[in-house]
């Protein structure tokens, strides 16, 4: 019988109820009670788990399988607990609301720690921490965290389960909250576990909310509908390559599959090995005469990175399949070219902004089997967040429980609520999203939020060039709380926060790798959908128009379209471009490709400075490519 069959049939989480002893007795034991199918006959990983149970001493242990039977029970749990509300099935079936702690509701940057054995390596775009200094902190805290509490031990993979460019993984973590949604963002289960009985490497990942039910001194507490800690660590260790995540139990500080492990630790599994693990979203695009290419695209937040990653063309002919939404692991195949897989099962987007008219796609993919988190909930038991509609219901429950109507002044959902959905939902799924062997990847984007300076599209003339494209990328800031309006904020191909070790190292590594594929790089290009008019609005439509600059991309890959040299990268040709149908003056067309020199070497003054705080670890190639556009930015 497994786990959730047991659970199912009136059992606990413990094993087969011979157990007796009262829950104040386990709470002094150091000894957990270890459910009933062990799920793994690997040493190591028994090994782990019991060191792990020891310092946390959870009630009970459990092996998760990934099974739907599974999912169901833990959400069924959730609901009884109050730690989730069913949706009205009629509108959304198999879907459920979570609602976290006001104090716990996103990435906690400025906890979040690299701890590598030089300070060096994590370089000054990360907090560092002392490996050793840090072990003993974490130890301290992680010290009865889940007292009253069952730890669920969670093997997944990121990526095709066996496939050359995937990675193995298991997460201990005390909330079934985060088993659910890793069960929809990664492969879950025992198969993970016989892949590591034959030897397969894997990341020992280790998370608690911080709020264990039974404390040191004997007495006990009541559970919340959110539990977490305002004490948070988020630690990577690179040279281990281990994750710790202690006070927190939302997104990318819990689902340590996600940023912490795809991104933060890949990095350096990656620098070591020779790929990319990147901040990238990953497109089939498909042209009128069926010529199939695979796009890789990096951009920071707010600038239409999901967008891009389920476009809908509105140029006749053109088809784009979503291959990935946020991450891609990319390796030399075999061939000689990059090869690219998404190595998460699901997407886990930001609601606000997406609606019918800016991401149809994206609201289809979660017609069910989707977790929100702090939107907000309709009375008739569906959910609702700013930008679904045009017009809000006239009443909700926001994201804190209370009553809302559109005269509250306030969000009615939070604006980093989230929703998980499986990958395979989504209606413009590619047929070769879960490949493998990956994608074949033809050419790489870069893209900032600039309303000024950079153009529509620009591409890079060599590798280098690309390079120094990635590592420039940059949004202009637009709020008084951002900082100086118009101040640029650098996000380094949009792996400012994620990247595991030092920038300027990370930018030497992609050096390399273009060195080894030689004439079988893909060609790199960079976009800017943002870039605004005299006026302050937009000139260019973007959405689903964004499809006609990617049609020029295409046709620059395929060797089919013109490029103008200009001082900062190749330009389309006057007509190369499809406009047609558009509202777009000659003047803004001018606009959104307008070089002015001035300003440009305004900008290179700039990024002289920005190099400056990583000193000598910047590539001289890059260096290079900044006083080549300088030289050509001569009047």
């Amino acid at each position: 019988m497994t786990i959730a069959e047991h659970r199912l049939h009136g059992g606990g989480l413990h094993s087969g109820g011979t157990d007796s002893t009262e829950p104040e007795q386990r709470a002094a034991d150091t000894s957990p009670t270890v459910s009933k199918s062990v799920g793994t006959t690997d040493a190591n990983l028994l090994a782990w788990v019991d060191e792990i149970a020891r310092i946390t001493h959870p009630d009970e242990i459990v092996w998760c399988d990934g099974s739907l039977r599974e999912a169901d029970a833990l959400s069924k749990q959730l609901v009884a607990e109050g730690k989730l509300i069913r949706l009205n099935p009629e509108w959304r079936p198999n879907s459920f609301l979570a609602r976290s702690d006001p104090k716990d509701v996103a990435r906690v940057e400025d906890r979040t720690f690299i701890a590598s054995a030089e300070r060096d390596d994590a370089g000054p775009t990360n907090n560092w921490a002392d490996p050793v200094q840090m072990r003993a902190t974490l130890t301290g805290v992680f010290e009865g965290s889940m007292r009253g509490r069952t730890m669920y031990v969670v093997p997944f993979s990121m990526g095709p389960l066996g496939g050359p460019i995937s990675q193995l993984g298991v997460e201990i973590t005390d909330s079934p909250y985060v088993v659910l949604n890793m069960g929809i963002m990664t492969r879950m289960g025992e198969r993970v576990l016989r892949l590591i009985e034959g030897g397969e490497r894997w990341v020992r990942t280790v998370h608690s909310v911080g709020y264990p039910l039974h404390l040191a001194d004997g007495s006990r507490r009541s559970d919340v509908e959110w539990p977490c800690n305002e004490e948070k660590y988020i630690v990577q260790f690179p040279d281990t390559r281990e994750v710790w995540s202690y006070g927190s139990g939302y997104g990318g500080n819990a689902l340590l599959a996600k940023k912490c492990f795809a991104l933060r630790i890949a990095s350096v599994m990656a620098r070591d090995e020779g790929w990319l693990a990147e901040h990238m979203l990953l497109i089939k695009v498909t042209s009128p005469e069926g010529g199939v290419y695979h796009v890789a695209a990096a951009f920071p937040s707010a600038c239409g990175k999901t967008n891009l990653s389920m476009l809908q063309p509105t140029i006749p002919g053109w088809k784009v399949e979503t291959i990935g939404d946020d991450i891609a692991w990319l390796r030399k195949g075999e061939d000689g070219r990059l090869w690219a897989i998404n190595p998460e099962a699901g997407f886990f987007g930001v609601a606000p902004g997406t609606g019918a008219t800016t991401n149809p796609t994206a609201v289809n993919t979660m017609w069910g089997n989707t977790i929100f988190t702090n939107v907000a909930l309709r009375d008739d038991g569906d959910v609702w967040w700013e930008g679904l509609t045009e017009a809000p219901p006239a009443h909700l429950i926001d994201w804190e429980g209370n009553d809302w109507t559109p005269a509250s002044g306030r969000p009615a959902a939070h604006p980093n609520s989230r929703f998980t959905v499986s990958a395979a939902q989504c209606p413009s799924i590619s047929d070769d999203w879960d490949a493998v062997d990956g994608v074949p990847i033809d050419a790489i984007l870069f893209g900032g939020r600039r309303a000024t300076n950079v153009p529509l599209v620009a591409q890079a003339r060599s590798w280098k060039h690309g390079v120094f494209m990635g590592a420039t990328i940059s949004s202009e800031k637009t709020a008084a709380a951002e900082g100086s309006v118009g101040e640029l904020r650098r996000d380094p191909f949009a792996m400012l926060p994620f990247c595991g070790y030092n920038m300027a190292d990370y930018w030497s590594h992609w050096l390399k790798v273009g060195k080894d594929l030689g004439t079988k790089a893909p060609a790199i290009f960079q976009v800017n959908w943002f870039r605004k008019g005299e006026d302050g609005t937009f000139l260019w439509p973007g959405f689903g128009d964004n499809s006609r600059v990617i049609e020029w991309i295409v046709r620059r890959v395929e060797g089919a379209s013109k490029g103008v040299d200009t001082p900062i990268g190749l330009l389309p040709a006057d007509g190369e471009l499809d406009i047609d149908g558009l509202d777009l003056s000659t003047d803004a067309v001018e606009q959104l490709f307008r070089i002015d020199h001035a300003s440009w070497r305004a900008e290179c003054d700039l990024t002289e400075e920005y190099f400056e705080q990583f000193g000598e670890r910047v590539p001289a190639a890059l260096r290079a490519e900044l006083a080549s556009i300088r030289y050509h930015l001569k009047d």
